[in-house]
């Protein structure tokens, strides 16, 4: 399964490891249902590292997991789904954004390089960008200026409404979501 993410630099196309991390993408699919990252920026990049974004307050200090809409503040985070292949190996690797083992909620990042494989085994891999699907608009990210904070001088923003999912079998991931 993939997503379509439309960003203020270009399209990002992400595929999916859903049946390696059904909670992880079950969150981040449902959260791009219900457009939650709608006009999200960028908020931290960090040259030839990563790109983070997730939270809609802009801060890097928020965000919920779609489980936390369904069954309350309890549930604002959700568990870990570590693979010990999943890795950190290749620019374009999408993975949870979290403050410690099992606090995933919306937050999430792209690598800006390869090898980055001592982030292996403590956060959430789900996800990929495949070479002609986006990769250089990650390179458009990763060469903007930011401030000494690693912010973007320039907002780079999730463009709205513009999610659009490839499904094969939605159902055997999602429960009941609809494409």
């Amino acid at each position: 399964m993939s997503v379509l993410i439309v960003t203020s630099l270009g399209d990002i196309v992400v595929d999916l490891h859903t049946d390696r991390c059904p909670l992880t993408c079950k969150n981040f699919l449902k959260l791009c249902k219900i457009k939650y990252y709608n006009g999200c920026l960028f908020h931290k990049v960090e040259k030839d590292f990563i790109a983070q974004t997730g939270d809609r307050t802009g801060t890097g200090a928020a965000g919920e997991s779609v489980y936390k809409f369904l069954y309350g503040d309890q549930a604002r985070f959700f568990d870990d789904e570590i693979h010990p292949d999943l890795k950190h190996s290749k620019t374009g690797t999408i993975a949870m954004a979290s403050a410690g083992e099992n606090c995933n909620a919306s937050q999430f990042y792209f690598t800006l390089r390869d090898d980055l494989n001592y982030l292996d085994e403590k956060h959430t891999v789900f996800g990929i960008v495949e070479e002609q699907e986006g990769l250089e608009t990650l390179t458009r990210i990763n060469e903007s200026y930011v401030d000494s904070e690693g912010r973007p001088y320039k907002d780079i923003r999730f463009v709205p409404i513009l999610w659009v999912y490839v499904c094969k079998t939605v159902k055997e991931v999602t429960g009941n979501m609809e494409c």
